[in-house]
């Protein structure tokens, strides 16, 4: 277990220590969280993207907390590649009793139908450990399109087919799908830019090359104000309470358009029902933290603490949106 440990160090990790903190060492940790009985066992979040990235932070944000709440060690992993497939694989080949979850999110439901050799099942392969928040999209376009609502947007695109683009943060991506999916359902011919991460999709707009992109309503916060890029829609079925001023794209053109995001905890099929459970509580507790909430806010990000078996619905429900999402949009990854 040691070398296995020391291992794990050496990856991009972060190791949080609960035992030193119920020893009353200084971290700046919050109180309020009752700990759990101390446990020698690891317990990992897998992120099946690389660092920096939503999920990482997001999952960082809540490791520490949690770590206290389980009464063991939690360690983030970061397993990047191929659109999230090989982290989310790799803890769906894990033994139930191994500690190891994935920290999923619509990701997760659209590979199932968006990649054609996909090595697991998105829907049986998992146990729907806890369910921790939503997070919306905006739509942004660049100042010389003549539109500050959906409906201006659709219009004229309809009267420039194949002359507009959008950028992505690639193939597959939330930031493609979710655009994929706007313009199937309206109708209109838009070239896709996929590019690498939705910072460039989003510099991409600002410098003309791209008319639109879709992007975390947190991170087009920070353009609210800016004159270089517009936001004219955002893709939650109700108002984003970030950027409450701006309509749903459902309002505003497009009925019947939802685009937005679970985050949540899985584990592998099979995770022993008392583990399970264990978790669940575990993240209800810290979702009621003010600093993890204050986090949470700060990363665009809604909580929501749900029990196992109506976040097993959410995940059905949602697998047969996004089914719906990839079919319309066309995409597929060999």
């Amino acid at each position: 277990m040691t070398n296995w440990i020391e291992k794990m160090m050496q990856r991009r990790s972060f190791v949080v220590a609960p035992l030193a903190l119920a020893a009353g060492v200084s971290t700046g940790i919050s109180t309020g969280i009752s700990f759990a009985q101390p446990s020698n066992k690891v317990a990992r979040i897998v992120v099946p993207f690389a660092a920096g990235g939503v999920q990482d932070l997001l999952g960082r944000a809540i490791s520490t907390e949690l770590g206290v709440a389980l009464g063991q060690t939690v360690i983030i992993e970061n397993r990047p590649g191929a659109g999230g497939t090989v982290g989310t694989g790799f803890v769906a080949k894990s033994a139930p009793d191994s500690g190891a979850m994935v920290l999923a999110a619509a990701s997760h439901n659209i590979a199932g139908s968006l990649y054609t050799k996909l090595t697991y099942d998105p829907q049986k392969d998992f146990a729907p450990l806890a369910h921790i928040g939503t997070a919306d999209y905006v739509l942004m376009v660049h100042p010389d399109v003549p539109a500050k609502t959906a409906a201006e947007y659709i219009r004229y695109a309809k009267a420039n087919p194949g002359k507009m683009n959008y950028a992505t943060a690639g193939v597959g991506s939330a930031t493609h799908l979710s655009m994929a999916y706007f313009n199937g359902l309206a109708g209109i011919d838009v070239v896709h830019v996929p590019l690498k991460a939705t910072g460039e999709a989003i510099n991409e707009v600002i410098s003309g090359r791209a008319q639109a992109v879709i992007a975390a309503s947190i991170g087009a916060l920070a353009f609210a104000k800016d004159s270089r890029i517009r936001l004219i829609g955002v893709t939650s079925p109700k108002r984003s309470k970030y950027l409450p001023d701006v309509p749903t794209i459902a309002e505003s053109g497009l009925p019947g358009y939802q685009f937005d995001s679970w985050f949540g905890l899985l584990g592998p099929v099979g995770t022993p029902a008392a583990e399970v459970s264990r978790v669940n509580s575990a993240m209800a507790t810290i979702l009621k933290d003010p600093i993890i909430l204050a986090r949470l806010d700060k990363q665009g990000i809604e909580p929501l603490a749900m029990n196992n078996s109506d976040f097993g619905k959410l995940l059905a429900i949602d697998y047969e949106r996004m089914a719906k999402v990839v079919k319309t949009s066309g995409a597929k990854v060999e």
